[in-house]
């Protein structure tokens, strides 16, 4: 048979020992016993808090995550742009794409978040790049065709007049590269 002992109280507080102690366990007995072994078995003070709860943790950590996936999102959206302008450099010779679509791109890019410093000057760089293999890929078919109309030029020497230049080149051949570097 178990004792009883008298513990003195304010009656506040006895009171909300009472109402605590009848809303989750059958006797007070038991109520302060796992009241005292929850504190001995996770070694806390009662005076100390326990930071925040479960319910704001889960609160932060949702928008930690929320906001990663925002991140990851607007990534993969735009950090393949530089890559693919990469891309059409290495293989130049891709066929261009028409005004409607290039059109498209441009209203998209004014809504888009690209308004970023350093996004903006690599694309300028990689554009600036792409237009510059285009005028040394010109540049070399141009010398190779001037290089090929020089070789076709010959001397004459006629015996009562001044020397001459004689082009030994097929007309359909002539035809062409008039064509080609037609003075607009």
């Amino acid at each position: 048979m178990s004792t009883f002992i008298n513990i003195r109280f304010k009656k506040e507080t006895a009171r909300r020992f009472q109402e605590f102690s009848r809303r989750f366990f059958k006797t007070h007995t038991e109520a302060l016993q796992t009241m005292l072994d929850f504190f001995f078995y996770n070694e806390i003070s009662p005076k100390e808090t326990l930071g925040p709860n479960a319910r704001t943790l889960e609160n932060n950590i949702k928008k930690r995550i929320n906001s990663l996936i925002s991140i990851i999102r607007d990534i993969e959206k735009h950090q393949t742009q530089p890559t693919t302008a990469m891309m059409q450099l290495l293989f130049e010779h891709t066929p261009q794409k028409n005004k409607q679509q290039n059109l498209k791109e441009k209203h998209q890019s004014k809504n888009s978040p690209k308004d970023d410093a350093f996004f903006t000057s690599a694309m300028e760089a990689i554009e600036l790049q792409k237009q510059n293999t285009i005028l040394k890929n010109d540049l070399f078919k141009t010398k190779e065709d001037l290089t090929f109309f020089i070789e076709s030029v010959k001397t004459t020497k006629s015996g009562l007049g001044k020397s001459r230049l004689l082009l030994d080149m097929k007309l359909s051949d002539f035809e062409s590269f008039k064509s080609n570097y037609k003075i607009e």
